[in-house]
């Protein structure tokens, strides 16, 4: 599993897209995704769908989420 906690990238002023791409590309067949972010990153769930993942989002409260992506099949 990869675990990309994206809240302190952003936090910091800066764009965690290319960090969680690059994190989904170096996935195992069988291994998953974890994004932490401020936010539920939509935009993000829509790109990995369409590139053959399935997600789970989580809310974890005080504004944080939680998505587990994995390759679909």
């Amino acid at each position: 599993m990869a675990v990309v906690d994206a809240r302190p990238i952003i936090a910091a002023g800066e764009e965690p897209f290319g960090t969680i791409m690059a994190a989904a590309g170096a996935l195992a067949e069988d291994e998953e995704l974890v994004v932490l972010a401020p936010f539920e990153p939509v935009p993000l769930e829509g790109v990995l769908s369409a590139q053959g993942f399935v997600y789970e989002v989580a809310e974890l409260g005080g504004g944080d989420w939680r998505v587990t992506f994995r390759r679909e099949g």
